[in-house]
């Protein structure tokens, strides 16, 4: 009987070690906000990096699953002579669904890996020691500014992803011969289907997702040992983490904001 608890015991005990950490973590983060204005260059940098070096990849992941999305429902709707709502099928997919989670799917394995690596590094070569000597909180000084910029540009990536995702939808609507929906269709259909609430619920998701990969890899990263392999194992452990609570969170925010 030993032999069966015991290990089972241990992960029980560690999920909650890490949950627990994890919490002291976002509200040391939360705490530190009150010192954002003197953080700026910091905040404005990784919002560089979160937001705008992920652009192009963001276009084209985007496009296309808007495409695909539109070829497969107009595919199978115009078989029962219902193409004419394609519009409002990939509107609303991308604005409440899609968009919010494969735009933090990207956001955690572009960004939220070279967190984790990143801050791994400081923390196996005693960086982050030496800024805790020189009297310079690591939360304020390296997560905190993160935690913003994840908050900000995701919620703006997810917009702008699902604009390029629902043109995509228009575009392939209109030219592919076997759906083809007007683009005069196509937006009466989707403007009648997506309203301010829907919109709402996928900035709010996106948010909520932004924080999670950022307070996840920053912990990861914090938490990193053993060297090169323990770097390698933390930016696997970062996306994979945040990969599983996108995933969970979204199923509890989309069955409370439903």
């Amino acid at each position: 009987m030993t032999q069966v608890f015991e290990p089972l015991g241990k992960r029980v005990l560690y999920f909650y070690q890490v949950l627990g950490e994890m919490t002291i973590l976002m509200g040391k983060v939360v705490y530190f906000i009150r010192e954002a204005p003197r953080n700026i260059p910091s905040i404005l940098t990784q919002m560089a990096i979160i937001g705008w070096d992920t652009l192009p990849v963001a276009s084209v992941m985007a496009f296309f699953v808007g495409m695909v999305l539109a070829l497969q429902t107009g595919v199978e709707l115009q078989k029962y002579g219902g193409q004419n709502i394609i519009g409002a099928i990939v509107g609303h997919s991308m604005v409440r669904e899609l968009g919010p989670v494969m735009t933090s799917f990207l956001v955690a394995g572009r960004c939220g890996s070279a967190m984790a690596a990143e801050l791994g590094v400081m923390t196996v070569y005693e960086e982050i020691d030496a800024l805790k000597t020189l009297d310079i909180d690591p939360v304020r000084y390296l997560a905190m500014p993160r935690f913003i910029a994840c908050i900000i540009c995701v919620p703006a990536l997810v917009l702008y992803s699902d604009l390029i995702g629902i043109t995509g939808g228009a575009l392939i609507s209109n030219l592919h011969p076997q759906i083809f929906v007007s683009y005069a269709t196509y937006y009466d259909s989707l403007t009648a289907a997506l309203k301010m609430k829907e919109i709402g619920i996928g900035l709010t998701k996106s948010m909520c997702f932004g924080g999670i990969i950022a307070l996840v890899c920053c912990y990861v990263g914090f938490a990193t040992s053993g060297g090169a392999r323990g770097i390698g194992q933390s930016t696997t452990r970062s996306v994979v983490l945040s990969f599983m609570l996108i995933l969970i969170a979204d199923y509890v925010l989309t069955r409370l904001l439903m």
